[in-house]
């Protein structure tokens, strides 16, 4: 028994903790359960899985370049003048007639061909051509075609054109024809550049005469450019004639027809003074026309049809009602080539 020696009120301590036995180590005591404790005992339940190597992350592939643009026609550089085409004095020779066969006497009577290259367009009924083709077959797309060389060229091109409130004020329009130019292709008879725009249809040939107004003031020079393509290429061409506002340009003028000894005589690359440029769609045709003043003066602004035409245009082109003209004669010619190619005959069967 023993006796508590310590004096009265002080606190009593905790007995001591039993003394393990002998090689056993005293159990660590619990520690307080909170939050952190039980955050790192779930994720203890979590397997890793395996440890996967560092791979490289392959680098983005870079988009596909895309097709290249067309590219467009170069900015129109100011119009090189160039010298008048030279022109012969002699006339195209003439080919013969091919004989009729029995059977179709009927059919080729409408499509007799009894020249080729015209000069000046002075001799009543020949005919554009060399003879060698027959009716253009198909319907009025095809027919349209074959033209240049199986119709009159009184047809393609009429002595005289009046046009009905074609002039400026509604003004009545008379043109009459002072030549024809022989048929050839469109090499010497197109700039270079607008040779280069029409190559996707390619030129077959192509038919041009010059006509002065009634009052011998101003001349022009109406083409026909017959070519290769099928509808959808001619629709191509259109509709880019129609997005870029090709017809505009002054760089993509066609050229002119002089013709000797009349007021065409000097009607040469510097006087062309208003023009246009038009891609049918219903005829593998391209209809072009380009005016300028008899007295041969050179025009230093070219101003296209459509706009020397509408009102309120001014300007030396304007006034004098060359845009009508150009205009005036290629609506009549153009409107001239589908009746005719409307009225074309059907081949034999």
């Amino acid at each position: 028994m023993t006796t508590d020696a310590r004096p009265p009120g002080t606190p009593q301590l905790p007995p001591p903790a039993e003394e393990p036995e002998s090689g056993e180590s005293p159990a660590p005591a619990p520690a307080p359960e909170g939050p952190a404790s039980r955050l790192r005992s779930a994720l203890d339940l979590i397997d890793p899985g395996p440890v996967l190597p560092n791979t490289p992350i392959p680098p983005r592939a870079s988009p596909a370049p895309p097709p290249p643009a067309i590219p467009p026609l170069p900015a129109a550089p100011p119009k090189p003048l160039l010298p008048p085409e030279p022109l012969s004095d002699e006339p195209g020779p003439l080919r013969p007639v091919p004989a009729r066969r029995p059977g179709v006497v009927a059919a080729a009577a409408a499509c007799v061909v009894l020249g080729a290259g015209l000069i000046g367009g002075a001799a009543a009924g020949t005919w554009l051509g060399d003879g060698s083709g027959g009716p253009a077959t198909g319907g009025n797309y095809t027919a349209a075609r074959g033209l240049w060389h199986s119709v009159p060229v009184d047809t393609l091109f009429p002595r005289t054109i009046r046009g009905t409130g074609a002039g400026p004020g509604g003004a009545d329009r008379e043109w009459t024809r002072i030549g024809v130019a022989p048929d050839g292709d469109c090499a010497g008879a197109l700039d270079p550049l607008l040779l280069k725009v029409l190559e996707p249809v390619g030129c077959a040939r192509m038919v041009r005469a010059t006509y002065t107004d009634a009052t011998a003031s101003s001349v022009t020079t109406v083409g026909l450019v017959f070519t290769q393509a099928e509808p959808a290429a001619m629709s191509a061409l259109a509709n880019r004639f129609s997005s870029e506002k090709l017809a505009d340009r002054p760089d993509l003028l066609p050229r002119t027809y002089p013709v000797k000894g009349t007021e065409a005589a000097g009607f040469g690359d510097r006087q062309r003074a208003s023009w246009t440029v038009r891609v049918l769609t219903d005829a593998p045709v391209i209809v072009t026309a380009v005016s300028g003043f008899a007295d041969g003066r050179p025009v230093a602004t070219p101003q296209p049809a459509e706009q020397a035409t509408a009102d309120g245009a001014s300007g030396p082109v304007a006034e004098a009602g060359l845009g009508h003209d150009a205009k005036g004669i290629a609506d009549n010619v153009e409107r001239g080539l589908r009746k005719r190619a409307a009225a074309s005959p059907e081949p034999a069967p």
